[in-house]
């Protein structure tokens, strides 16, 4: 049943259609109690009706309400009014991972940080003995501030098969819309074609045959798209494409991205093992490792665009202003191209003036984009001043502000030990706890050029820590990562940080400063949290 805006489900009004799929129709609704907007999942009738079905996925989809992590989307509440049943769950804005990877265009460590964060809230999941069962690029939202959110947790539950799905069924599918819609026998629904684990496409979703594993093989489909752009696993049709996945090996991704690293396509290798037991164990491992490839990729980026500077300094020496003057002898890397002194002089000597002139213009006006952009953006330039704002308490208990000011004084006085980098201290920045300011008043009020911000949340003895970096002239993020650690890891999250951070503000420092600012004046964790509270 189509819903117009208007019309009310108990307490929450319809303003739009989102979208539609296998699962039914989705909204974006008012929570007219709250005030919040919310999006309704509105199940099919056939579905709903369906009692036994209905009791199962009720079950876990409470366990999953329980569920408190930031790359979760939270469910809410399951309703039924007048007969039509839904799910009330946490409305995100912004777009859908499997649209970055196609349009966006997002580079690859943005990718790998979007897929590293949806591996820790998938750990949170499994830990808590919930298996996703359709996990798919179109389940994994992207916020507009860049955090990644799983959508769906429990659906496949609903639909899985009561019995060992049989060839005739899959062929009765609809294959055009990739995903195994109810055939011959209620509950025939088994995932989505392409990205199902080999045990899901023989028919075991409702055996023991499903556990993590099976969304690991999940994820490994979409970093492989991520990846390449290309699909894992897609024949001409669906039965095609589930045999693929159950007996055929996939394509190397040098197939199509041979400037990767061979770490990375090992990681993929095991995420696609045809045997449960050869993949990863669990998603935490992954998780771990997609966050030292992409700071891998990182610095390499960084290593290998220091030429290109070198080379653009030299021409930017050569040549001169209409004015006269020497353009700059500073500028950033370009992330295109690079202009020579060689092939300028070669144009020069086989070509017409007129283009001469032009390619002299071009590289003008390239050299100068990069000298302003070097000179106006902390991110682009050594950052020498800091100030590490008060963290937020986001866990919604106030005994724990402890944990997020104890760790802001950590790490001021952290950074502090990096050479000629100011630091403000402590009385200067808590008199900005609680308040909402912006980075532009910090940066007047404190003469800084970056601002370190953080929000704590705990689940259980789980601590989840946002650090943002933010250029305090512009308000723009220059970094961003966020820690999922124990209790027991504190100690060593808070020299983590700082050394991520110090890396971001282009500081150089010597192994022995570096030992200064990770230095650990206890090793016991316990001792830690009280020393914490102490202070």
């Amino acid at each position: 049943m189509a819903l117009v805006p208007g019309i009310r489900l108990g307490r929450y009004e319809i303003r739009s259609r989102i979208g539609a799929g296998g699962m039914g129709e989705v909204y974006l609704a008012e929570d007219t109690g709250l005030h919040r907007k919310v999006a309704l999942k509105v199940l099919p009738t056939d579905l709903a009706s369906n009692r036994d079905r209905m009791r199962r996925f009720e079950q876990e989809a409470t366990a999953t309400a329980t569920l408190n992590h930031p790359n979760i989307a939270h469910i809410y509440e399951i309703g039924d009014s007048d007969g039509v049943c839904f799910i009330a769950m946490e409305f995100i804005d912004g777009q859908t991972l499997r649209e970055l990877i196609h349009r966006g265009r997002a580079d690859l460590p943005t990718l790998l940080r979007y897929l590293q964060h949806t591996a820790e809230g998938l750990a949170t999941a499994h830990a808590a003995g919930i298996v996703h069962r359709d996990l798919k690029p179109d389940n994994i939202m992207i916020t507009r501030d860049g955090h990644a959110k799983i959508l769906d947790f429990g659906l496949a539950k609903l639909i899985e098969p009561q019995q060992t799905l049989v060839a005739t069924d899959i062929a009765a599918s609809e294959a055009a819309t990739e995903i195994l819609q109810p055939c011959s026998r209620p509950g025939a629904v088994i995932g989505t074609v392409g990205y199902m684990s080999p045990e899901q496409a023989q028919g075991s979703g409702s055996g023991s045959g499903i556990d993590a594993r099976s969304d690991i093989f999940s994820f490994g489909c979409i970093l492989y798209e991520a990846v390449t752009g290309h699909r894992a696993f897609k024949g001409k049709d669906a039965i095609d494409t589930l045999n693929k996945i159950i007996r055929e090996p996939v394509a190397p991704i040098s197939d199509f991205r041979p400037d990767l690293p061979n770490h990375l396509q090992r990681i993929v290798r095991r995420c696609l093992a045809k045997d449960p037991d050869q993949r990863y164990q669990t998603i935490k491992d992954i998780a771990i490792e997609l966050r030292e490839l992409r700071h891998e990729l990182v610095s390499e980026f960084e290593i290998s665009a220091s030429p290109a500077t070198s080379a653009a300094k030299r021409i930017a020496g050569q040549h001169s202003t209409s004015e006269g003057g020497p353009i700059s002898d500073t500028v950033s890397p370009q992330p295109a191209h690079t202009f020579s002194a060689e092939y300028i002089v070669s144009e020069i000597s086989q070509h017409k003036i007129a283009a001469t002139v032009l390619s002299v213009v071009i590289l003008a006006v390239a050299v100068l984009a990069g000298w302003l952009f070097a000179s106006y953006s902390p991110s682009a330039a050594q950052i020498n001043s800091v100030a590490v704002m008060p963290f937020m308490n986001e866990t919604g208990n106030t005994e724990f502000e402890y944990l997020s000011d104890g760790l802001t004084e950590s790490l001021i006085n952290s950074l502090s030990q990096i050479p000629k980098l100011s630091v403000k201290a402590r009385s200067s920045v808590f008199t900005y706890k609680g308040k909402q300011i912006t980075p532009q008043q910090v940066a007047k009020d404190l003469s800084v050029q970056a601002i370190l911000n953080g929000r704590v949340l705990q689940h259980g003895e789980q601590v989840i820590l946002q650090v943002d970096l933010v250029d305090a002239r512009t308000g723009n993020q220059i970094w961003g990562e966020q820690y999922n650690r124990g209790m027991t890891d504190l100690l060593t999250l808070q020299s983590e940080i700082a050394r991520d951070v110090s890396t971001k503000l282009k500081s150089r420092i010597t192994g022995a400063e570096e030992q200064k600012i990770v230095k650990n004046y206890t090793a016991n964790p316990e001792a830690y949290q009280l020393y914490l509270r102490g202070r």
